[in-house]
């Protein structure tokens, strides 16, 4: 690893100074939030201005699937600038076909044509734009814990808080609950019980809803930031076969899970479904350029065949963003990242975590595969209080912040939300490092215990 630079407080004073004085955050109460100025990243850390370094647990927001600063990809995207930096969308460029052709070839059955977008949200707002048209119906249904993007449709049909204060776009959104077990909604006893239950009430909604004003079903493969919970065996073998039966298309939103994250090249594969529509993003290039899409099956690729899919955007393809795509799969298929991201969540990750579940009375549940995994964090396991409300705020959320404060104390970066924390590192993280997160987990996970009935 390269040795840190010297510190310089100064320089990262004035970085911070900037930013508050000019850079406009999501999600975020301006004036309350403190964001670190950083100074460097490389592989699985980055480090700051002080000289402080971290192992990143969050992976950016879960799109560094090769880690920071990948040689070849850096490489790829300085060459695309001195040949083509950029060009429109309406012109076939190498880049951009060469990035569609790899993706194809990954993707399950016949999600054959890509469509590129610059993000995540914009691959499900064009997804759902497909359907509605191709099917010539209104509605979407959705589930409740789910985070689709923050484009006007994308976040109607997301399922998490962050929807609340959007829901004025939300005509057609219809939302329904999916299967999880620790929290079940339908008191089920055991995965086949909820399965069976969580398909009779989609089968329901459907249903009353009307069946054919229906366009979509758009389900996150696995959850991700709702809360990394695995499907059981068999339940999106039953959303497809319910959406074939009434003419719904069924969209599976890969934008995290995807491109490796849970030890396939797409999550699907885990479940041995085919969607219509696969959106995806993030991991398609480990995020070093903005990059989305949907890929699209041969019915709906058909629909527009003479007829103009009304949507498209200026950057679709942009051809930076292709050629890091087209750098980062070629990179993952040679050193293997996928492969390593199923070995580290069986051998490491996985077992760690379960292993600081016996140890914390605060760990309610672990959950997840691969590089893709979730702690539950409980105020008691009996009754799987959680440590914090949902969507807790200010002092409501102090175990919580607590927890994350030791997390960062012990040189790990956390992906918290609400009363989870997400143990997500790139996909081709060392098992040195995945250990070394373990025990920065360990340590922080003392903090919340203190916030248990059993304390």
């Amino acid at each position: 690893m390269t040795p840190l630079p010297s510190p310089d407080p100064q320089a990262g004073a004035a970085v911070k100074a900037a930013d508050r004085a000019h850079v406009f955050h999501s999600w975020s109460a301006q004036e309350l939030i403190d964001p670190l100025a950083v100074a460097g990243a490389e592989g699985s850390y980055f480090w700051d201005y002080d000289g402080n370094r971290y192992l990143d647990f969050a992976s950016g927001l879960v799109f560094t699937n090769i880690g920071y600063q990948h040689p070849k990809v850096v490489a790829a995207i300085q060459e695309q600038a001195g040949h083509l930096a950029t060009f429109a969308p309406a012109f076939a460029v190498e880049a951009r076909s060469e990035a569609a052709r790899l993706i194809a070839e990954r993707t399950p059955g016949d999600l054959d044509k890509i469509f590129f977008t610059n993000g995540g949200a914009e691959a499900v707002e064009n997804a759902i734009r497909m359907a509605r048209v191709h099917t010539g119906r209104p509605k979407v249904l959705s589930a409740y814990r789910s985070y689709h993007g923050g484009t006007t449709t994308a976040i109607n049909v997301t399922g998490d808080p962050r929807r609340w204060a959007n829901d004025s776009g939300a005509a057609g959104a219809v939302h329904f609950w999916t299967p999880f077990l620790y929290r079940s909604p339908f008191y089920s006893a055991d995965e086949a019980e909820e399965c069976a239950r969580a398909l009779e009430h989609l089968e329901s909604t459907v249903r009353f809803e009307g069946p054919g004003t229906i366009a979509a079903v758009i389900l996150e493969t696995i959850p991700g930031t709702a809360g990394i919970m695995p499907p059981p065996p068999g339940y999106l073998a039953g959303v497809r076969e319910i959406c074939d039966r009434h003419g719904i298309v069924f969209i599976l939103d890969e934008v995290m899970a995807g491109f490796g994250r849970t030890g396939k090249w797409f999550a699907t594969e885990h479940f041995d479904v085919v969607p219509d529509l696969l959106t995806f993003a993030k991991g398609v290039n480990s995020g070093y350029v903005p990059l989305g899409g949907v890929a699209i099956s041969g019915a709906i690729a058909e629909t527009f065949a003479k007829r103009p899919f009304p949507g498209g955007l200026t950057y679709s393809g942009h051809p930076l963003a292709c050629a890091a795509a087209v750098a980062t799969i070629e990179v993952m298929a040679e050193e293997g990242t996928v492969e390593h991201a199923a070995r580290i969540g069986e051998s490491v990750l996985g077992p760690g975590l379960r292993e600081l579940a016996e140890r914390h009375p605060s760990v309610g549940e672990v959950r997840g595969m691969g590089a893709f995994w979730a702690l539950e964090l409980v105020r008691d396991r009996e009754t799987r209080e959680p440590l914090v409300p949902y969507n807790a705020k200010g002092e409501e959320n102090a175990p919580m912040a607590a927890f994350a404060a030791e997390c960062r104390k012990n040189g790990l970066w956390p992906f918290v939300n609400m009363n989870r924390t997400h143990a997500v590192p790139p996909c081709n993280v060392s098992e040195a490092e995945a250990e070394q997160g373990l025990a920065a987990l360990d340590a922080a996970l003392a903090t919340a215990d203190e916030h248990t009935t059993a304390a």
